[in-house]
């Protein structure tokens, strides 16, 4: 088993090189700005750079964790909303004419059944309430509803603003935008019920995007980041954080095509989590140590 140990964070240095050399730095970095700029699902801020991994202030504690189990996933599936219920996966994948609803067998990765989304819409974040599954949209502000049974669409309704992550607390729906807020929502018919801002020691979390709740904290994957951020959803405090970036960088490696993690499951059971990413080949199920962490509020 790959086990990946909390350590301290901390940058590396590198030497300088002569002006042209830096002027051509430079003007490849802008560049790639414009045309990451371009990309689709681009937050306006968020901590790091693309495929970072945690850079964050020490004080707060860095989870590690062991890979346990390594399932198959399929390498065409921009996943944007994950979750496990009663052993089978299910999972939104977004880009416009390729969005889906999938259910999925956990071991296999096979699919059990798919709902296409029409091309208008980008699928963004997947919650599950009794025997319903909410599905978000980027852009578009249409949220559609599925019975769990056979996901036939049953009604959609509509939100303003965007759409990224989206989790049911057992009360209300939680739901991210890509800033640094969490926005609570009545599940009936997604009324706006309060706004919670994010922070660690202070600062704001920005790029909150896929959500999932482990023993009553709210794990969050940061976008464009490798980093997980694990939420006291009661103070919008961090307590700790979960780099995902070496398991990432690794499968990166291995799978050029694949892109930012993304995609968190819990299963309740075993205590795991199933972790995976935008075109990732695999799903990963990994084992947290020093779980769960302390309260924001005490030592």
């Amino acid at each position: 088993m790959r086990r990946y140990e909390a350590r301290a964070l901390g940058r590396g240095s590198g030497s300088p090189g002569r002006a042209s050399w830096l002027r051509l730095a430079l003007l490849g970095a802008i560049a790639i700005g414009l045309a990451l700029a371009a990309c689709q699902h681009q937050p306006s801020a968020a901590p790091g750079g693309l495929y970072a991994p945690c850079d964050v202030d020490s004080q707060l504690p860095l989870r590690g964790y062991e890979v346990v189990a390594t399932l198959p996933h399929d390498p065409a599936a921009y996943t944007q909303g994950l979750l496990l219920h009663e052993g089978v996966l299910y999972e939104s994948t977004g880009l416009y004419g390729r969005s889906s609803l999938r259910r999925l067998e956990r071991a296999s990765g096979r699919e059990l059944a798919r709902v296409e989304l029409p091309a208008r819409l980008f699928g963004e974040g997947l919650a599950l309430v009794q025997d319903r599954l909410y599905q978000l949209s980027w852009r578009e502000g249409e949220v559609r509803f599925y019975s769990l049974e056979d996901l036939r669409l049953l009604t959609t309704l509509r939100i303003a603003g965007e759409g990224w992550g989206l989790e049911y607390d057992g009360h209300s729906l939680i739901q991210t935008d890509g800033s640094a807020e969490l926005i609570f929502r009545h599940p009936d018919d997604l009324a706006e019920l309060r706004r919670l801002p994010v922070r660690a020691n202070g600062q704001p979390v920005a790029g909150l995007n896929e959500l999932e709740l482990v023993d009553g904290w709210l794990l969050a994957n940061v976008y464009p980041t490798d980093c997980v951020a694990v939420i006291d959803p009661g103070s919008g405090l961090v307590a700790a954080w979960l780099d995902l970036h070496p398991l990432a960088a690794a499968l990166r490696r291995r799978a050029p095509g694949a892109e930012v993690s993304n995609g968190i499951a819990y299963d309740a059971a075993s205590g795991h989590l199933l972790v995976t990413g935008k075109r990732w080949p695999q799903i990963y199920e990994i084992r947290l140590s020093g779980w769960p962490p302390a309260a924001p509020d005490r030592p």
